[in-house]
């Protein structure tokens, strides 16, 4: 198989998981959910500050994506495997690769479709003051690869298990520590031989750095880092189960 014929195939994969969300009502709910929870918890402090910024925004954003990329995520493997489509799906002429990209850059562009109706917020601060947009295109920047790392941490917790609860709590859980693992809070507690590598390991950490409109290198290759470990690892769960 040539190169041209391997994207192909995720394209076609792609296309097929991305539309499957808007098969289904459950993704107009999550859309719904999403705006109205991120415009309400925003706007209702937005005046208080009375500063043309989406820096409150951006710092809710985390621990919205928190408990929406888990929910995402739940049912790609763990439905697929209580409904034994994925022993179909693993006799197909494709790549176990092939299928992991292909759910996890359809729940990704799932997210980023969510994330571009968020376009309102910086066009009505705009028309209340003047906006630094530089901060905000960092902070969507770092929204996405924020987002990309939770979605690959959940579609791995989502291979573990065919069910769609244990697969939501464990993605919650699991995006919750990396998350956390190097806020202030934690590095306090932590010793200080320790506490500069959880700081380092924090997606949070890294999300601040690109939400401030600093776009380092370093930041870039560590969720690039991470989502590629998560992906190999789910990649891992389904060639075992294939090989069986």
């Amino acid at each position: 198989m040539n190169k041209k014929q391997y994207l192909k195939i995720i394209w076609v994969l792609f296309k097929k998981e991305l539309m499957s969300y808007f098969n289904s009502p459950i993704a107009y709910i999550f859309i719904a959910v999403f705006l109205v929870a991120g415009n309400w918890l925003f706007f209702q402090n937005f005046f208080i500050y009375q500063q043309a910024t989406m820096r409150e925004y951006f710092a809710l954003l985390p621990w919205i994506f928190l408990f929406l990329s888990p929910a995402v995520t739940m049912r790609l493997w763990s439905e697929e495997k209580k409904s034994g489509t994925i022993e179909f799906l693993l006799t197909l002429p494709i790549t176990t690769w092939q299928a992991v990209l292909a759910k996890f850059f359809g729940a990704l562009a799932f997210m980023v479709i969510a994330l571009l109706l968020t376009f309102t917020i910086p066009v009505s601060i705009s028309f209340l003051g003047h906006m630094d947009f530089g901060p905000m295109i960092g902070s969507y920047l770092g929204s996405i690869f924020l987002a990309g790392a939770y979605l690959s941490l959940g579609l791995f917790m989502s291979s573990l298990t065919r069910n769609q609860i244990i697969a939501f709590v464990l993605g919650l859980v699991a995006c919750f520590g990396a998350f956390i693992i190097g806020s202030g809070f934690v590095l306090i507690a932590a010793p200080d031989y320790i506490a500069p590598l959880l700081s380092f390991l924090g997606l949070g950490t890294h999300f601040d750095s690109i939400a401030r409109g600093v776009i380092d290198s370093k930041d870039i290759v560590y969720y690039l880092t991470f989502i590629f470990l998560f992906l190999w690892l789910n990649a891992q769960v389904i060639q075992k189960r294939a090989w069986k």
